[in-house]
């Protein structure tokens, strides 16, 4: 009885096929598919994303390759087990960027979707998972100097190749300076045009 029926449902594979249309629509629209807006103010941590579902042989570096495009702006891995880890970005605007990225070898959620497990890492582990900085720029000028004068020589660089480097250090502190001082007067709400 069974192959009666399985008779009665098939398609003759002779004939005149030509004639008929067999075209299946999708029943989903893969292309058009937006990811949800995320709020990511309501996280503990909006720079921290959980990454999952990806093979246990990963490492570490593989982890930093998929993600080389952040590495720049500040981007640090914490593990969780063999499948799941703590992305930590410098920003939430670089996690919430991060977040709208589509990526082959792993998926990627907000904290605030992510597993018990990570979630309890995060929170293990929170004096570590703080935003990501850049290193400050740095000058040899010191440990040149410290260098020369333990070892009793004379420098070799010329008068105009050291004001030059003094220069820019005074440039570095005066940038800094100014940095420091634009945040605390937008963090009092001063006016920015008077300066």
């Amino acid at each position: 009885m069974v192959a009666a029926e399985a008779e009665s449902d098939s398609v003759p594979l002779s004939g005149n096929v030509k004639n008929r249309k067999s075209i299946q629509e999708p029943r989903f629209d893969y292309y058009s598919h937006e990811l949800p807006d995320i709020d990511l103010s309501e996280c503990e941590f909006p720079h921290v994303i959980e990454i999952y579902d990806f093979p246990q042989e990963f490492r570490t570096e593989d982890l930093l390759r998929i993600f080389c495009s952040y590495q720049k702006k500040g981007f640090d891995i914490k593990w969780v087990d063999d499948t799941h880890a703590l992305g930590v970005f410098a920003s939430p605007i670089t996690a919430r960027d991060a977040l709208g990225t589509k990526h082959t070898m792993v998926k990627i959620r907000p904290l605030s979707q992510a597993t018990r497990a990570a979630k309890a890492k995060a929170r293990a582990c929170a004096e570590f998972l703080q935003p990501a900085k850049e290193r400050p720029e740095t000058s040899a000028a010191l440990a040149r100097r410290l260098v020369i004068s333990a070892l009793g020589v004379r420098s070799k660089q010329s008068k105009t190749e050291r004001e030059a480097e003094l220069r820019k250090l005074q440039e570095a502190r005066e940038r800094k300076r100014l940095e420091a001082k634009q945040r605390e007067d937008i963090w009092e709400g001063r006016d920015q045009s008077v300066v």
